[in-house]
């Protein structure tokens, strides 16, 4: 059941994404516009995720790429590195900016717009698509920005909130990067 999970998480992320964006206008009225782009971090992952994952377009690219035929990135790490530390840091830094601080958000918020950056400047680097790129630059850039732009313009986002995203979503993807080129 493990491995059928960590194969197949995914397509559940997927329509969850869907169903969560598709709820979000019920929050328009009692939320404020930062909070409700703070909160569009999550279900933008997870189409994202779509993109990069479907079919284990990624996984399958990185073992390409980084490890040369070799499995550097295995099903199961995909799954923990996907729900363990993109769904999970997403909804911790939610529940941060409903409960300690809107500036909080900004985990979510650099978490999306680093991952845009990485598809971004590897693709540019590669001159070649990466799975992911597509959902990088017409999601992330243009929801991720909005986000960041409203949480800043509440003036709940202090540097230390700044800084605190910034490194999280860094430490995440050296954490992935050191993964996949861990000595085997």
């Amino acid at each position: 059941m493990i491995d059928r999970l960590a194969r197949n998480w995914v397509y559940g992320g997927f329509l969850a994404g869907i169903m969560l964006l598709a709820l979000l206008p019920l929050l328009a009225w009692s939320v404020s516009w930062a909070l409700l782009l703070t909160l569009a971090q999550l279900p933008i992952y997870m189409l994202h995720q779509f993109e990069e994952h479907d079919a284990d377009r990624f996984r399958r690219f990185v073992n390409a790429q980084v490890g040369h035929g070799r499995e550097v990135l295995s099903p199961r790490a995909v799954c923990v590195i996907n729900i363990g530390g993109v769904w999970a840091m997403d909804v911790l830094a939610i529940w941060l900016a409903v409960e300690a601080g809107l500036g909080f958000g900004l985990i979510a918020i650099y978490g999306v717009l680093v991952n845009a950056v990485v598809h971004i400047a590897g693709g540019l680097v590669l001159r070649r698509y990466n799975p992911g790129l597509v959902t990088s630059i017409v999601l992330f850039l243009p929801v991720g920005g909005a986000a960041w732009w409203a949480v800043q313009q509440t003036g709940e986002a202090t540097l230390l909130h700044h800084a605190i995203g910034l490194a999280v979503a860094l430490l995440l993807h050296a954490a992935i990067i050191g993964w996949v080129r861990r000595p085997r």
